[in-house]
């Protein structure tokens, strides 16, 4: 039996990068198997929340699911990110 790797959230934000161009990555763990992933993209843009997730979880592939337990994922345009941040 294999066993499972760790990830830590730096690796998870460099995979997710590499997946988008331009985006803004940030991502969270206490615990190295439970990530919270915030990602703000134009690819985002006029995509349903589950196409946005399915675009972040191609960044990572099979992690998800075994090294990586659980990912939360907000997924926001630009435009959205600046509305939530208050910047007009």
């Amino acid at each position: 039996m294999r066993e499972a790797r760790h990830m830590d959230p730096v690796e998870i934000r460099r995979l997710i990068e590499a997946g988008f161009s331009d985006a803004i990555v940030e991502v969270m763990s206490e615990d190295n198997t439970h990530f919270e992933a915030l990602v703000v993209a134009a690819e985002f843009a006029d995509k349903r929340p589950l196409a946005r997730h399915q675009l972040v979880y191609r960044c990572l592939g099979a992690l998800v699911g075994n090294e990586i337990h659980a990912l939360s994922i907000t997924a926001l345009t630009p435009d959205e990110w600046r509305e939530r941040s208050g910047e007009t």
